[in-house]
């Protein structure tokens, strides 16, 4: 890139460059280089906005699970409202199936970003413990409505709805096949439920 050209968003740009690295070539054959080159970028513009590589690769982990968390966050507050297979559809998919993928593969690799995640954003925030926690809250908030049955073990409902999530994000679903899988898998898991209606 010429010098003097402005570069928009140079983290994000990173970021999303990573997750292209990733996406074809495993977290393996990361490297800043790797990434830079796939930014379209010099090597110098990583080690203007972080110390070092890992210090970048901290900064996308914890970027990241946040971005995850917030598309989660206000789950609980859906509670009463729609239907309970729409409401997890609709958050489920709020979850960016490529950064998902990422981000898991280089937990895996890396397994200390998790520890990153956790130190800046909190306990359970690494990974898919976010999602899992919301939809755990959004259950137990709409079994307390008479929307979700009252047996109903809605730990294990919530784990059942980041398998599906984390499945789909691994087997490379996305666009509209990804979305009709998970409303599927979201219904399947709510049949039975009380048809109870508000307003």
């Amino acid at each position: 890139m010429p010098r003097g050209v402005a570069i928009p968003e140079p983290r994000q740009q990173l970021f999303a460059a990573l997750e292209r690295v990733v996406a074809a070539d495993g977290p393996g054959r990361l490297t800043g280089r790797a990434v830079t080159r796939e930014a379209g970028v010099a090597t110098g513009l990583l080690y203007t906005h972080f110390t070092n590589f890992d210090d970048f690769l901290a900064g996308y982990a914890v970027d990241r699970a946040f971005q995850i968390a917030s598309g989660v966050a206000g789950l609980p507050e859906r509670a009463g409202s729609g239907t309970v297979a729409a409401n997890l559809g609709d958050a489920v998919l709020a979850t960016p199936l490529g950064t998902l993928l990422a981000l898991a593969r280089l937990i895996a690799f890396r397994p200390e970003l998790a520890a990153s995640i956790e130190a800046v954003l909190g306990d359970g925030t690494g990974g898919l413990a976010a999602v899992e926690r919301s939809a755990a809250d959004y259950l137990t908030a709409e079994q307390q409505l008479g929307r979700v049955p009252a047996d109903a073990d809605t730990q294990a409902l919530a784990l059942a709805v980041v398998g599906v999530l984390h499945h789909v994000a691994l087997t490379g679903a996305d666009g509209p096949a990804a979305g009709t899988r998970i409303r599927r898998a979201m219904a399947a898991l709510t049949a039975g439920f009380p048809a109870v209606t508000t307003t």
